[in-house]
């Protein structure tokens, strides 16, 4: 992989370099660097030391580049404000790298801006289309009928891929992954029993006209006087979760898969691999929830638990029911459900009509009500969030971190402590990117995820994304990748940390960087 990448040399620095070469070539054509064309032909950066190979560049101009230090990395930052670099393009998991970069494509940190170009989405109204996506259900538990879109199923050959989702959306928030991932490998995403279309089929309850308006009647299932038998044990918890998608993988899929996760469904993923690691073949978090519930588990605090007189059952109590009948007005509200969903994320262009609608539409059933008041008093899961982790790390679940950098649930802090756990795990924090980067900037998040697929089946014969082959990265690196949406493109920065990265290397890295600009100045 062949990418340019260069650092601002002082202005006063290169006019003088200019006029002296202009001089010189004025008095003999033998001189290979022209900067009344203002371009430098370079081969490739080593990004593990910072140097650059330059090739057909006069030997008297390079030493005076050296002896002025100008290609270190602290004092070249200012200059080269007109220059134009030719990258001489290659490929990275058949993907093209490379074109026309100009300066202002330099961060602004003083770290090597580098440009990889990635492929767009599908574009339906190009005639380019993705793969086909299925909407199916699936019968689990009587009176259940779990909800599941899948894309791809015609690769047998190819992995299989599960998406599970975040809290209040359900399958449809991986359209775009089922469409672009669907074309490569096998691709599923789930609604959770509660969310989505995977809701009851009929009241859990009795009905009990007791105190009941018409308004309640139209959303009322779970409100009732009695519990159904099949909805004895029924509860919207986390441990429910994790059964329902091993079931699927057993009874669906039917052999191992990667395990895709966002918030809810991040805890959910990582949950279910520490309890079935011979049924993963690999964890991918995004912005993952890193606690679930607040009352305490009857496993694991059974004294504790015994405090606490409802833990999400059916029918509510009636305490519940007005308390529940009060937030739910409030959260299901069209203008609130659209407040949120600018909450989470940072680029407000992103079109979400699909994904308000869908919302809206689950909010309306009769049933969503009682289950969100079922969820959110249900107890947590057997194992915190840490434990999973080391439970995965224990076993050798190989995990990848993508982590949107302006989300303002999940912070990036969190993410750096899954990194810091589990040290091995790639982790890219993609800028600007919120709590639902798959959703947001699929482009980037389908690039960096079938990458990493590939590194894992091929047992690292393929390298990581956005690194070379063999290339081992101790701290960080950023790059810039850019795709085409709309007709316009668009660049998003993608910082990955390395094995040895740390917090205080961060800090170092930026007052390092800040150092560098003192004195430039100076």
């Amino acid at each position: 992989m062949e990418i340019l990448s260069f650092y601002y040399a002082p202005c006063s620095y290169v006019e003088n370099l200019r006029k002296e070469s202009v001089l010189k070539s004025s008095k003999s054509h033998q001189s290979k660097l022209n900067f009344r064309k203002h371009r430098l032909w370079c081969t490739k950066i080593d990004s593990r030391c910072g140097s650059l190979k330059l090739c057909n560049l006069d030997r008297s101009v390079l030493k005076k580049l050296r002896r002025s230090g100008s290609l270190r990395l602290r004092n070249i930052r200012q200059g080269l404000r007109n220059v134009e670099s030719k990258v001489l393009t290659g490929t990275y998991n058949g993907y093209v790298i490379g074109g026309e970069m100009d300066a202002r494509d330099i961060s602004e940190r003083g770290e090597p801006a580098t440009k990889v170009v990635i492929p767009d989405l599908p574009d339906e109204s190009n005639c380019e289309s993705g793969a086909p996506v299925s909407s199916c259900f699936w019968e689990w538990k009587p009176k259940f009928n779990v909800h599941y879109e899948k894309a791809g199923c015609e690769n047998l050959s190819s992995p299989p891929v599960l998406f599970l989702p975040g809290f209040g959306v359900g399958s449809f928030h991986y359209e775009k992954q089922l469409k672009d991932l669907g074309r490569d490998f096998r691709v599923w995403a789930i609604d959770f029993l509660g969310q989505g279309k995977s809701l009851p089929l009929e009241d859990p309850t009795t009905r009990s006209n007791e105190g009941d308006t018409p308004e309640r009647k139209d959303y009322a299932w779970g409100f009732g006087g009695e519990t159904k038998p099949w909805a004895s044990d029924l509860v919207y918890s986390i441990d429910l979760w994790k059964d329902q998608v091993r079931y699927f993988i057993d009874q669906v899929i039917g052999e191992p898969v990667y395990v895709v996760g966002n918030s809810l469904g991040g805890f959910v993923a990582l949950y279910f691999a520490a309890c079935n690691p011979h049924l993963v073949k690999g964890v991918t978090l995004l912005n993952a929830t890193p606690f679930w519930g607040f009352l305490p588990n009857p496993i694991r605090s059974p004294r504790l638990a015994k405090l606490f007189p409802w833990t999400g059952t059916f029918p509510l109590p009636t305490s519940v029911r007005k308390l529940t009948e009060f937030i739910w007005q409030k959260i299901s509200d069209p203008g609130s459900i659209a407040e949120i969903l600018k909450q989470v994320y940072a680029d407000h262009s992103t079109k979400v009509d699909k994904v308000f609608s869908h919302i809206l539409e689950t909010a309306r059933h009769p049933a969503a009500a009682a289950s969100f008041a079922s969820i959110m008093f249900a107890p947590r899961g057997q194992l915190s969030f840490r434990e999973a982790l080391t439970r995965c790390q224990m076993n050798n679940v190989p995990m990848c971190l993508l982590y949107g950098k302006e989300d303002p649930w999940v912070k990036p802090v969190w993410g750096l402590q899954v990194k810091r756990q589990v040290p091995e795990a790639p982790y890219y924090e993609i800028s600007p990117a919120g709590h639902c980067p798959h959703d947001e900037v699929p482009e980037v998040v389908n690039y960096l995820l079938r990458g990493w697929i590939r590194n894992i089946e091929t047992q690292g014969s393929v390298a990581l994304p956005l690194l070379e082959d063999g290339e081992c990265i101790q701290n960080s690196i950023a790059r810039d990748l850019e795709f085409v949406r709309d007709g316009s493109r668009k660049a998003v920065r993608v910082n990955f940390f390395g094995s040895r990265f740390s917090v205080w290397n961060r800090i170092r890295s930026y007052m390092s960087s800040h150092s560098g600009k003192s004195d430039i100045k100076s």
